[in-house]
């Protein structure tokens, strides 16, 4: 987990550590969950036990989390032969030899829409759903919803909640330390990709989710994606296939086959992936942090307001990405009409305890001036 360590300009004076209210979440004490044997196991995500704490996003402090697990497995560890993920190797070859085809196979209705899905299994599943929503618990909703985003992105390749989840947040207890699944410091183009070629577990899968991942491993529907990430992809082939054909013949089905889903795929895929390169190597930071996150905005461009990575590494739960003006953040908008509309609410879109307070004392206080008017 990447920790605040000094603000930058046009921020305030630093207050003492032992005042609570204006420490930012990830330095303040972390909760005590996964100590006790039966970790997770009355957790709900749409109802986080502590709403300003950092909560499972955090997990633990970084210290403590290095003291747990030793920060294994290394990269050392993990590259060998027999911790070789035959499965996502592939998967992931399979894809991108599928996208040879893309020059012979396009259309307009192909390409529109690879980028249509590419939006909603970029944004809406990976950015939203697995990142925003379940990996730092930014909102709260119901739990139909959490289960439709991880379906959506389940379809996105990336892998089952449960393991992208449980990635994602040992990155953050360990971000550009030894032990971080894909830290550019092992290198750029490990940290790209070739981190997925190697478990993460490093042998004992059900242990390390437990570890990381109590709330989503004692979920059975969240399990359940375990199962049904490969049908996702097969019924979602033949959906393109059949409605391509359906209007235009096989040439506009197998258009949409190779562009809706292999092209849409691997431009999702590598989107994200510079979200762990790209954004720990170049850019700029607005917080200086114990890690290299930056601020990327072409990685913001391209990933949906993922690449303003150091404002998110500052502020891991923080469901708003953009901290500047000019830091534009397409998914923050859809989290925005999504609690216009009610289906989600409690909104991490505050920094602090502190932040969160002097927005409804001056909201409070606008109303009081109303009543008084």
């Amino acid at each position: 987990m990447s920790t605040v360590v000094e603000p930058t300009k046009n921020r305030g004076p630093v207050k003492k550590q032992g005042n609570e209210d204006n420490q930012s979440p990830e330095i303040q004490s972390a909760p005590a969950t996964l100590d006790t044997p039966d970790a997770g196991k009355n957790l709900r995500l749409d109802q986080p036990g502590k709403e300003d704490a950092d909560g499972f996003s955090s997990l633990v402090a970084q210290k403590e989390a290095k003291k747990r697990d030793q920060a294994k497995p290394t990269k050392a560890d993990r590259v060998r032969m027999d911790n070789i993920s035959w499965w996502a190797v592939g998967w992931l070859a399979m894809a991108h030899l599928v996208c040879l085809a893309a020059p012979f196979t396009f259309t307009w209705t192909g390409l529109i829409t690879a980028l249509v899905l590419h939006w909603v299994a970029g944004s809406l599943g990976i950015c939203l759903g697995y990142h925003r929503l379940l990996t730092h618990t930014g909102m709260k909703t119901y739990n139909w919803v959490r289960y439709t985003f991880a379906a959506i992105g389940c379809f996105a390749g990336e892998g089952s909640p449960l393991d992208w989840v449980a990635d994602h947040r040992k990155h953050h207890a360990h971000s550009d330390l030894e032990g971080d699944p894909h830290s550019p410091h092992d290198g750029s183009v490990w940290s790209h990709v070739f981190w997925l070629a190697f478990h993460t577990h490093n042998g004992d899968r059900d242990a390390y989710l437990k570890r990381w991942v109590p709330d989503l491993y004692k979920d059975p529907v969240m399990r359940a994606f375990d199962v049904l990430f490969l049908p996702i992809h097969i019924v979602a082939s033949f959906a393109l296939l059949g409605i391509g054909y359906a209007f235009g013949g096989w040439e506009l089905g197998i258009s949409m086959l190779v562009w809706g889903m292999f092209v849409r795929l691997v431009a999702v895929l590598h989107a994200t992936w510079m979200v762990n390169s790209a954004s720990h190597m170049w850019g700029y930071k607005n917080y200086e942090t114990t890690d290299d996150s930056r601020n990327n905005w072409l990685v913001a461009i391209v990933a949906y307001g993922e690449g303003w990575h150091n404002n998110h590494h500052a502020y891991p739960r923080m469901a708003k990405h953009g901290h500047k003006w000019w830091e534009f953040d397409i998914t923050w908008q859809a989290i925005k009409l999504l609690r216009a509309t009610g289906l989600v609410w409690d909104v991490v879109d505050y920094r602090t305890v502190a932040e969160k307070k002097a927005r409804l004392a001056e909201k409070e206080g606008a109303g009081d001036k109303a009543t008084a008017a």
